[in-house]
């Protein structure tokens, strides 16, 4: 069944792509022969594909997955180290270009799904830690590995593991680079499901078809909320306030009582 769960994407030969289906955007990490190693043009890539998504008024949810079941992404690609890496100026560079990344993933206003199988390590676990939500089967390893190369992890992919793990088992994560096993990331609050191999895609599209039949109003100012709330909002503030009244008077909420009230699906206009 692994196999057949990625015969169709696999055939493409960019290294990220893009497929927009049922209100969904795929973006797939299609580097198979080198366990999806992320390059310094793939980081770049993959920003202007979640800018195309949140352009795309016809995707309501981002899905990252792999094209193959051996890796979702095993890291940065080694061969960079001697190359744009190993000045301090290409480093720099680099590294913004993660930043960036994350930060377009964790503030989209649309909701992500980091869908894993096997190796999901450094570069490959910061974009799945960015996501919303990160579902894996029983064959997803994870790991933050900088410190077995001298390097340290920046302050915004550090901050979404703590949000994610905790201080302590950050610590643990960064401290010792240890990879590990979908089970014990799951006790650590790292990953939000193991799904079974053969039901891995399935679910994913399942969960993320949920999200796309509720009001995109709702789901884009909860995320936007909750986004203030991890960088220490206790109140609204003028712009959550904003949201907050908004809802109350858009004709998705009206809709929303109408189809609740006569017990049938809503039809919900925002997009």
């Amino acid at each position: 069944m692994r196999k057949e769960l990625y015969k169709l994407t696999v055939t493409d030969q960019k290294h990220v792509y893009l497929s927009v289906e049922n209100e969904i955007g795929t973006i797939y990490i299609n580097r198979p022969e080198k366990r999806n190693a992320l390059t310094y043009d793939m980081w770049i890539d993959l920003a202007q594909l979640v800018d195309e998504c949140n352009a795309n008024p016809e995707v309501k949810v981002i899905v990252f997955r792999s094209t193959t079941e051996k890796a979702f992404s095993a890291g940065a690609d080694i061969g960079e180290f001697k190359t744009i890496r190993y000045t301090a100026e290409g480093a720099a560079k680099y590294n913004d270009a993660t930043m960036v990344l994350e930060e377009k993933i964790a503030k989209s206003p649309k909701p992500s799904i980091a869908m894993i199988s096997g190796f999901c390590v450094g570069g490959g676990c910061e974009i799945a830690v960015a996501c919303d939500f990160r579902f894996s089967d029983q064959t997803g390893k994870f790991g933050i590995t900088p410190a077995k190369l001298g390097l340290i992890y920046n302050t915004p992919g550090t901050k979404n593991l703590v949000d994610l793990v905790g201080p302590s088992n950050a610590k643990d994560i960064l401290y010792t680079g240890r990879i590990i096993e979908a089970e014990e990331a799951i006790h650590l609050g790292l990953i939000n499901r193991i799904i079974e191999t053969s039901q891995l895609e399935e679910e994913t599209y399942k969960y993320a078809r949920l999200i796309c039949q509720n009001a995109q109003m709702a789901v884009r100012g909860s995320k936007v909320i909750i986004n203030k709330v991890l960088e220490g909002d206790t109140h609204d503030s003028e712009e959550t306030g904003k949201l907050v009244i908004e809802s109350f008077i858009s004709e998705d909420y009206q809709e929303g009582v109408s189809a609740f009230l006569e017990k049938r699906k809503p039809e919900f206009k925002f997009s």
